[in-house]
């Protein structure tokens, strides 16, 4: 008896495996090739086409669902992007969209970086005939979010072009500087070129693309997917006043955290988009999963002010464990109540905080008021997670050089 499988199954698609070898033939034959594989929680780990021999959609596309599409950047060795197989996954595993990895691998593997820049445009028109194919099938503009990396976000921003800045959203991981930085907007990814644009900027090396850093940003944007971490970030002009403590109110939420970084952007792009443009800025650890915890203290004086210097405070939880934070500098403000701002950060989050230690240091050697500083109040405020209640000490001495141990209690309701 002869047993014969009557449904054929077909193969899966496969990203371009290239080597040095295709680098090197590309010098004398250029070579540009766009494929797309299609992923859904129906083909988790099967890419299939998009579009069938006959033009028609693939079953397993939901033309109501979001569609997300990834898109990676210059490949010298042509080897496939190694962040690329989590990243489906967390996606994935986050929403029930649709996934479409762009690769341009023929393309991108070149030893040229001028000619991979000059690929970009290329890649663009290519994908503008496939996104047409799938509006004429109901898919909608507004669904569709572009994922690129490097060379890859400014591909995005190319096709935003294209669609007049109809996309839903492009989020760019570290865009490639060299050939576009100081680029007129019309060269580069810009603002205007989706609905709603993040961009995340990890690497600051400028022609040193290749170094490990430049992906960082992918690996931060992962942790916002498949982590708990909340990556806030903070509105500020510069990287100098965000450490100085000048930036974490973030008022303009009215109540709500300050933006998150990577795939929960979009909460707050209503607030943002009444910007031109909102530069951000946090740090992160530098493994994964990159979790940092914001908190800031207050320390509010009644009549006096205090000589230059610093403070160093300690946080105790419920069991007696101290967590010393990182300090950035403080920052004061010209109320008739000194009050002074202390932005710290710690690597592992502090709960059910009991108690705290407080030390005020001179800086210089003049002298202290006579029996210490009169403090009104201290507020210690979690920016990482703005849900839970401040907490408060109110009245007591200060002295200089010593250190002291104070009992938090909720805030008053009035003050918070």
């Amino acid at each position: 008896i002869c047993w014969a499988e009557s449904e054929n199954k077909r193969s899966c698609l496969q990203f371009s495996h290239l080597g040095v070898k295709d680098s090197l033939k590309d010098l004398f034959s250029p070579q540009m090739e766009v494929f797309l594989m299609m992923y859904t929680r129906n083909n988790f780990n099967c890419a299939e086409p998009l579009f069938e021999q006959n033009n028609s959609l693939n079953i397993n596309f939901n033309v109501s669902k979001k569609t997300v599409w990834l898109i990676h950047g210059y490949r010298p060795t042509g080897s496939a992007p190694q962040w690329l197989q989590n990243f489906l996954t967390v996606l994935l595993n986050k929403d029930d969209i649709n996934v479409i990895v762009v690769d341009w691998n023929r393309g991108a593997t070149t030893l040229l970086y001028n000619r991979a820049v000059r690929n970009t445009r290329k890649v663009a028109v290519s994908l503008s005939s496939y996104i047409r194919n799938l509006l004429d099938h109901g898919a909608s503009l507004h669904n569709f979010h572009f994922i690129g990396m490097s060379l890859g976000a400014h591909i995005s921003g190319f096709v935003g072009k294209i669609f007049q800045g109809q996309l839903g959203r492009i989020t760019g991981l570290d865009p490639a500087g060299p050939k576009f930085s100081g680029k007129s907007p019309k060269d580069r990814l810009a603002y205007t070129d989706a609905k709603f644009v993040d961009v995340i900027h990890s690497d600051t090396n400028g022609i040193q693309y290749i170094k490990c850093d430049h992906q960082r940003a992918v690996y931060l944007f992962m942790a916002s997917l498949e982590t708990k971490c909340n990556f806030v970030s903070f509105p500020c002009p510069s990287y100098e006043d965000f450490k100085a403590g000048l930036c974490v109110d973030c008022d303009y939420n009215k109540g709500k955290s300050c933006p998150k970084l990577g795939y929960q952007a979009e909460l707050w792009k209503d607030v943002l988009n009444t910007r031109k443009e909102t530069t951000v800025f946090l740090d992160t650890t530098g493994k994964s999963p990159f979790c940092t915890y914001y908190f800031v203290l207050t320390v509010t004086l009644l009549d006096e002010t205090m000589e230059d210097g610093c403070f160093i405070f300690k946080l105790l939880n419920h069991l007696g464990k101290v967590k010393e934070p990182e300090l950035y500098e403080e920052s004061t403000s010209t109320n008739d109540l000194q009050e002074v701002k202390i932005l710290a950060r710690f690597f592992n989050d502090v709960v059910n905080i009991s108690s705290m230690s407080l030390t005020y240091l001179q800086n210089t050697n003049l002298q202290c008021l006579p029996g210490g500083y009169n403090i009104q109040r201290i507020m210690l405020q979690s920016l990482t997670y703005p849900e839970r209640p401040p907490l408060c000490k109110y009245n007591f001495v200060l002295d200089e050089n010593v250190e002291v141990f104070l009992n938090l209690h909720t805030c008053k309701s009035k003050e918070i």
